[in-house]
């Protein structure tokens, strides 16, 4: 018997179906990109109410494709059953995946992000067929397992598949955890674009005692890198904060105290919006190093471009739907990292992103307040409904 099955047979029935389907799923230690039957459990349940469900293995990555219906339009709930490394265990209160609830949250790695919103997805699904099995449209999910990580076998996979099968998606609901204090305070309707940068300098390596028969590419960056640091890019927009530029890591050096290194590699990132172009990242960037003539290059690598989705039907309905369940009137954000929305967005989708507390996201001892569950599962339910039902 699992430590999930010995839990839930001491649990009382007051425990709610959205609160018991994450505990399971957060049971099952999927670090990314490993699954670990978390989305066989999800099939299970959407089966089971009338889904057809396809497995889609790429690599070492599980992807879920479900569908609800043939008809336009078609309303995917996406997101990811991966989670990100737990960390040291010993600094868990309790194991990392052995759900736990402590003064009314849900301890366990991914009850933040995003295994709560799935489970509340997908009782949200079975609540609304049960009493309109017959609606005007499609629903499905969408499923990886392929997010935290590398992200290219997941989500981008998955809408490869879809393009070639000629199957659009007009409304996406992405579970990441998007609001602030309480569930609903907040949905993002876009997300910035990343840009990663690996830069390497080349000097001349020789004895610290005769710096002048070295290079050294320490002394020759700091200018550079300090300018790029303090930079203004841009100053944003409407719908975007100014860009903004971290260095994640500087490696030089032979571990020797008496030489001076021949060579530096530096990691860097751009988090930026629609106010400035990527080829202009770039080439500003070039620029900086050209001006002090250092021996350098630059290797580039997208994360992901920005996108934004516009006032339209799916951001009016996500707004209608939290202010009925629970009366507040919802910020409007584009902030936070990279998702899964910047491979669904450029396919002409309305893309909004709405899930718990991002609070605990990434942390130890990671948490989600049970009653948020429960909460979020009522207004993805009044969503579909507005959407699929209401003229």
């Amino acid at each position: 018997m699992s430590y999930y099955d010995q839990l839930n047979n001491t649990m009382t029935d007051m425990m709610t179906e959205t609160l018991q389907l994450a505990m399971q799923l957060i049971a099952c230690p999927s670090i990314t990109p490993n699954d670990a039957d978390c989305q066989k459990i999800i099939a299970d349940r959407l089966t089971a109410i009338g889904f057809t469900c396809e497995s889609l293995r790429f690599e070492d990555v599980d992807n879920l494709f479900a569908r609800y219906g043939t008809e336009a339009p078609l309303i995917v709930f996406a997101g990811h059953t991966d989670v990100v490394p737990t960390g040291p265990v010993a600094d868990w209160m309790s194991p990392p995946f052995h759900p736990t609830i402590r003064n009314d949250y849900l301890y366990g790695r991914g009850a933040c992000d995003m295994k709560s919103a799935i489970a509340s997805m997908v009782v949200a699904a079975e609540k609304f067929i049960y009493h309109h099995p017959h609606f005007s449209g499609s629903l499905a999910f969408l499923i990886t397992s392929d997010e935290e990580a590398a992200a290219i076998n997941g989500t981008q996979r998955v809408m490869q598949v879809l393009k070639e099968r000629n199957i659009k998606i007009d409304y996406c609901i992405i579970g990441e955890p998007s609001s602030e204090k309480k569930v609903g305070d907040q949905i993002r309707i876009g997300r910035r674009g990343s840009l990663h940068g690996k830069l390497a300098v080349h000097g001349k390596q020789g004895h610290v005692a005769h710096p002048h028969l070295a290079l050294n590419p320490i002394h020759q960056s700091m200018q550079a890198l300090h300018e790029l640091a303090h930079s203004e890019w841009d100053k944003g927009n409407e719908n975007f904060p100014p860009t903004t530029f971290q260095i994640t890591n500087i490696h030089s050096g032979t571990g020797a105290a008496n030489v001076i290194p021949g060579h530096l590699e530096a990691l860097f990132n751009f988090r930026f919006g629609t106010a400035v172009t990527i080829d202009e990242l770039k080439h500003r960037t070039q620029e900086i190093f050209n001006r002090r003539n250092l021996q350098s290059e630059i290797e580039w690598k997208m994360g992901g471009e920005p996108f934004l989705t516009s006032h339209g039907k799916l951001i009016n309905a996500t707004q209608q739907a939290i202010k009925d369940v629970t009366g507040l009137d919802v910020k409007l954000s584009t902030g936070g990292g990279t998702s899964d929305g910047r491979f669904i967005a450029p396919t002409g989708a309305e893309v909004v992103e709405l899930g718990a507390s991002h609070a605990t996201a990434h942390q130890i001892d990671e948490c989600v307040n049970i009653h948020d569950l429960e909460t979020l599962t009522q207004i993805y339910v009044k969503l579909l409904t507005l959407l699929l039902v209401t003229k």
